[in-house]
């Protein structure tokens, strides 16, 4: 999946102006080389501005977006867009990295308890989202020969954590969704799987957690992970560009863990005898 082959391919990174998304986005610049389309709404302009900066010293050609790739008429927006950036069968690498998601609980009563718009946005921007990108990319014949398509995903996937239930039944359905394109697409000659990572640090994390939670955040991660640390956003980058070359094409319908081993240690965290 080399650019040097051909010139013409490109990564489109949804969600590309800060955290993963950022860091994805110039590690497929580097390694294998491709042209960057990201899409951003515009919440970080620095960094969208430093971005591109990076891809082009690179000397990979790159397109920043602002539109919301999380809605079904952002994506034909953005698809059209992308359609006069990089022309017809280009897209080599497509990575659905969105954010929009809401916290709370289910049952009424509590002042944070869900409201129906939460569930709808929660479900767009994290699942539905992926499949109605991969609809336009087909309808627009933008997917090149051999293209991957990768979701993220965490360990809230399959969670009981707190407030983050409509998270995971979202992260659930991003997984039904790649699975069955994986099958569709399969055909085709293209390759759909999920990426699940650990918590990774990002300015957005902490702006949301405070600090104080961030450091706690931090001290729980070094307990579960074998590791002793949380995993880095330069490290979900490099795991990315991996999963784009060649020698990684038969995964296929696949969620990918990426954790560093972070449930291994939870029964060992509760059985572990008191230390005298």
């Amino acid at each position: 999946m080399s650019a040097a082959a051909d010139g013409r391919r490109w990564a489109v990174v949804l969600g590309a102006s800060a955290g993963s998304g950022e860091a994805i986005a110039s590690s497929l610049a580097l390694d294998p080389g491709l042209h960057v389309f990201g899409v951003h709404r515009g919440n970080h302009p620095r960094g969208a501005a430093a971005l591109e900066e990076k891809i082009r010293a690179s000397g990979r050609r790159v397109a920043l977006h602002l539109g919301d790739a999380g809605t079904y008429e952002g994506s034909r927006e953005c698809a059209a867009v992308l359609e006069e950036a990089a022309g017809p069968r280009s897209v080599a690498f497509l990575v659905h990295s969105l954010s929009g998601a809401s916290l709370g609980h289910f049952l009424p009563g509590r002042t944070d308890s869900f409201h129906p718009k939460q569930f709808a946005k929660t479900f767009d921007y994290l699942a539905h989202s992926f499949a109605w990108w991969t609809q336009v990319m087909v309808e627009r014949d933008l997917l090149a020969p051999g293209a991957r398509l990768l979701g993220l995903t965490n360990s809230l996937h399959d969670s009981l954590l707190h407030n983050t239930g409509l998270i995971a039944a979202a992260k659930g359905a991003l997984q039904m969704y790649v699975r069955q394109l994986a099958m569709e697409l399969g055909p085709l000659g293209h390759r759909v799987n999920l990426l699940k990572f650990s918590t990774v640090a990002t300015p957005a994390l902490e702006a949301v957690l405070g600090v104080s939670a961030m450091a706690r955040l931090e001290e729980a991660h070094r307990e579960m992970i074998p590791a002793g640390r949380m995993v880095t956003l330069e490290e979900v980058g490099h795991m990315v560009s991996v999963l784009a070359r060649e020698e990684t094409s038969w995964f296929n319908g696949a969620m990918i863990d990426y954790t560093g081993g972070m449930a291994l240690r939870l029964l060992d965290l509760v059985l572990r005898p008191e230390e005298e």
